[in-house]
């Protein structure tokens, strides 16, 4: 028998919604422009039609300009206005690990999820509407991740391993005053190096969400459990790495804003320490 909620925990929820929906909607709205760009730079640099592929044969250069743009493109967003408003996840795995850390609670990391998942799905949407016939081509399949030709093995592990990576230098960027500054641009580089190195062996996810959206078109779910589980395993392996090594836990939060309220409970040194409804 399915659990009804109780009144309480569904006033909490209504009273999350109307007080933090502006949150949770600009983190999703974050995801969903992350995948415009994915959508529309994969079909620059796959779809035959496109003067670009044609112009560049190396499929390993290629990617390397996809994972540039897509580097760019994170740290755009994490350093805009609204990423430093939402704490810039834009990730399931992330949220979990502000979660563990004790930096949010359990139903603002809820909530966030579902807007992570709406955002990524209506991106790829906005992506399909404006290049029709281009972003469903199957060179382009909507920006779809899938396991490589090593097997799910190795897409699983490498899955994780980027993700306890990137977990990892977030957080101990945010240890330091000096290199605090410079967490989102720590990320926005992995995310660019994973994308040209890692891709080939998972497709580089690294985020639920982001899969999900793709997925939905791409009518793609070869793998799925492995961008559902692996992502979100590995960023919290990296937090109770921090956890046994540590005593103070920064959160993983990808920019520090002394002008826009902090939503996460940040107590990293370049922080603002007024926590936001």
């Amino acid at each position: 028998m399915t659990a009804i909620p109780s009144p309480t925990a569904r006033s909490c929820v209504v009273e999350s919604l109307r007080t933090n929906f502006r949150v949770y909607a600009i983190d999703g709205a974050l995801l969903g422009m992350f995948m415009i760009s994915a959508c529309g730079f994969v079909a620059l640099l796959e779809h035959p039609a496109s003067p670009v592929r044609r112009a560049i044969d190396s499929p390993f250069l290629r990617r390397a300009i996809v994972g540039i743009a897509m580097g760019v493109t994170a740290l755009c967003l994490i350093h805009s206005p609204w990423g430093k408003r939402s704490g810039a996840h834009m990730n399931p795995a992330m949220t979990l690990s502000f979660l563990r850390l004790g930096k949010l609670n359990a139903i603002d990391a809820v909530l966030y999820i579902a807007a992570q998942f709406l955002g990524a799905t209506i991106g790829v949407l906005i992506s399909s509407i404006a290049l029709g016939m281009i972003v469903s081509h199957q060179s382009v399949n909507f920006a779809a991740t899938v396991p490589g030709v090593n097997g799910t093995s190795i897409a699983w592990t490498s899955e994780f391993i980027i993700a306890f990576v990137l977990i990892s230098a977030v957080m101990s960027c945010n240890r330091h005053p000096r290199a605090a500054p410079f967490t989102g641009c720590v990320a926005a580089t992995l995310v660019a190096l994973f994308i040209t190195f890692e891709a080939p062996f998972s497709g580089m996810s690294l985020n639920p969400a982001r899969t999900f959206g793709s997925a939905i078109f791409a009518n793609e779910w070869t793998g799925w459990w492995i961008y559902c589980t692996a992502p979100i395993l590995g960023m919290l392996s990296g937090v109770e790495v921090q956890r046994v090594f540590f005593k103070k836990f920064p959160c993983g939060k990808l920019t520090h804003s002394q002008r826009h309220p902090c939503f996460v409970k940040c107590d990293c040194p370049q922080g603002n320490h007024h926590d936001a409804p």
